[in-house]
């Protein structure tokens, strides 16, 4: 059985920085790619990082590229994203999930994701 806690967040000013962990049990970061999502009020789930299951490879969607860095720890199950220079507009609910056997996790299809985390909410004020 898959569990997965997420942890971190909060409320920060503009500039200033968070880390968000997804702690894993259950599975193996050999077996699944891992990846980072966000949802802001009122709009769609966006793919915004993810991390590949055999080589560690990362991708970022441009508006996060630069500050934001996703890495793993595969002894310990734990997935962290590392949010610099926050800005208002990154304000929303985050969370991670993980996609098995796909070698490459910018092409997962949003089907493929699964053992979401419970969420974790990011407020960045002005």
């Amino acid at each position: 059985q898959v569990q997965v806690v997420e942890s971190g967040g909060g409320l920060v000013q503009a500039g200033g920085s968070l880390r968000l962990s997804c702690t894993y049990s259950g599975l193996s970061f050999n077996d699944y790619a891992m990846g980072w999502f966000r949802q802001a009020p009122g709009e769609e789930r966006e793919a915004m990082s993810c991390i590949n299951r055999i080589d560690g490879s990362t991708h970022y969607i441009d508006s996060v590229k630069g500050r934001f860095t996703i890495s793993r720890d595969t002894a310990k199950n734990i997935l962290y994203l590392q949010m610099d220079s926050l800005k208002p507009e990154d304000t929303a609910m985050y969370y991670c999930a993980a996609a098995k056997r796909y070698r490459h996790c910018d092409v997962v299809p949003p089907k493929g994701w699964e053992y979401w985390s419970q969420g974790a909410q990011v407020t960045v004020s002005s």
